[in-house]
């Protein structure tokens, strides 16, 4: 395992390149996902990989852009926590990219709060402000941080950013984010983030390069991965979303929960005497296509089984985001496109056919070649809304991003 000291040697010199390449590092409790950019205007990708299987099995897969492999490791079971598996990402970065530098780190940080509307330079004040926000994303923020200060430990002289998934909700209108509460909550920031915009935000700038007059117009663009949400975009700029305070909000996910009256929450704590860290380890890993199955919070694996909950679940996943794509095309005050994004909306055309069938009243018309091939454009001609398959890069977004903030230094 390596130690700071072995890793600062590792990444020097202590003056980082302007010209050095960027890296990219998504960290959260179980895995530790990175990637190396080119310094090059166009930032091809030279390098992708992860650690996974923190805290049970740890093992780390770097490839190429084509797929090859050029370093596999792994580690005991208490050998790395999210710490130490981040230095080790930086050591295998720099090892890699030996004779390049590397002039900055750009970070996924899942909530800005509404101080943060913007990628920013990380320094102590910065992480103790993004500290003050985990208890509004328990499951990513602490490992977030944890990366941000295991780097800033080890390799102090390399600039790091925080790139933001609130970020590119702010654009919302105010009403959008208000609850029915007191104001004083709102005005102490209890308010709609909404979250997964890093991939909105490249999904927006993707479909101005393929489908620029749609861009300009009224589009669903639908994340559909273990987590899932919708955010409603007019001329790329985002104007609702289903995530609200919480990535626990909105549609039916893996083990989330989604929209909940809260009501049912002080029932359970009421009446069947859960604490409060009872109903948060419900509502965020153990409900969702888990809970409602019984079976698993995979949708491949839901597909494959012949349990009626598995059905089920599958069903109630596809109303979600049916129910909840009509609120949006009524918050963009018609509709012209839908996009599919993320593991199942990329990957899976059973359930686009599902949603868009569900979504026919609002004019959506799959191609079936089309929607089975599951790339670019998949309805059919003279379909009175378009629906198209983009794959989302939240890393190529945070590079660019760290790029822009680094030029600035």
């Amino acid at each position: 395992m390596s130690s700071p000291e072995t890793v600062t040697q590792a990444v020097a010199p202590a003056k980082v390149s302007p010209d050095g390449c960027v890296a990219v590092v998504n960290a959260g409790s179980s895995s530790v996902k990175f990637a190396i950019y080119e310094p090059d205007a166009r930032q091809d990708v030279r390098y992708h990989g992860k650690i996974e299987g923190i805290g049970t099995a740890p093992r780390l897969k770097v490839e190429r852009p084509d797929g090859e492999t050029v370093s596999e490791r792994s580690w005991r079971a208490e050998a790395l926590d999210v710490q130490a598996a981040t230095l080790e990402v930086l050591r295998t970065a720099a090892d890699l990219i030996r004779g390049s530098p590397i002039a900055g780190i750009g970070h996924r940080v899942v909530h800005g709060g509404t101080d943060f509307a913007a990628p920013i330079r990380v320094d102590d004040a910065v992480v103790a402000a993004l500290k003050r926000l985990i208890p509004l994303a328990p499951l990513h923020q602490p490992f977030n941080l944890a990366a941000i200060e295991a780097i800033a430990q080890a390799a102090p002289h390399i600039p790091q950013v925080a790139c933001f998934d609130t970020a590119f909700h702010r654009s919302q209108p105010a009403l959008a984010q208000l609850f029915g509460l007191p104001r004083k909550f709102a005005e102490e920031g209890v308010r709609r983030y909404g979250f997964h915009g890093l991939s909105y935000e490249y999904i927006a700038g993707r479909l101005a390069e393929t489908a620029p007059e749609l861009a300009r117009g009224r589009v669903i663009a639908a994340h559909l991965g273990n987590g899932a949400s919708l955010c409603a975009m007019k001329g790329g700029r985002c104007v609702a979303t289903t995530m609200g305070f919480t990535a626990v909000d909105g549609l039916l996910m893996g083990t989330r929960c989604g929209t909940l009256d809260p009501g049912v929450v002080l029932y359970l704590m009421d009446e069947k005497g859960l604490s409060v860290r009872d109903v948060e380890d419900l509502v965020y890993r153990r409900s969702g296509l888990l809970g409602v199955s019984g079976v698993s919070s995979d949708m491949r694996g839901l597909r494959a089984s012949p349990e009626p909950a598995a059905a089920e679940a599958i069903a109630l996943f596809v109303y979600r985001v049916v129910r909840e794509a009509g609120s949006l095309a009524a918050a963009l005050g018609g509709l012209d496109g839908l996009v599919f994004t993320a593991g199942i909306g990329e990957n899976d055309p059973q359930t686009r056919a599902e949603i868009a069938a569900g979504c026919a009243w609002l004019g959506l018309e799959l191609d079936e070649t089309r929607n089975a091939r599951g790339s670019g454009r998949v309805s059919r001609d003279g379909s009175p809304v378009e629906v198209w398959v983009i794959p989302t890069n939240e890393e190529a977004m945070i590079a660019r991003h760290a790029a822009a903030v680094l030029a600035t230094i």
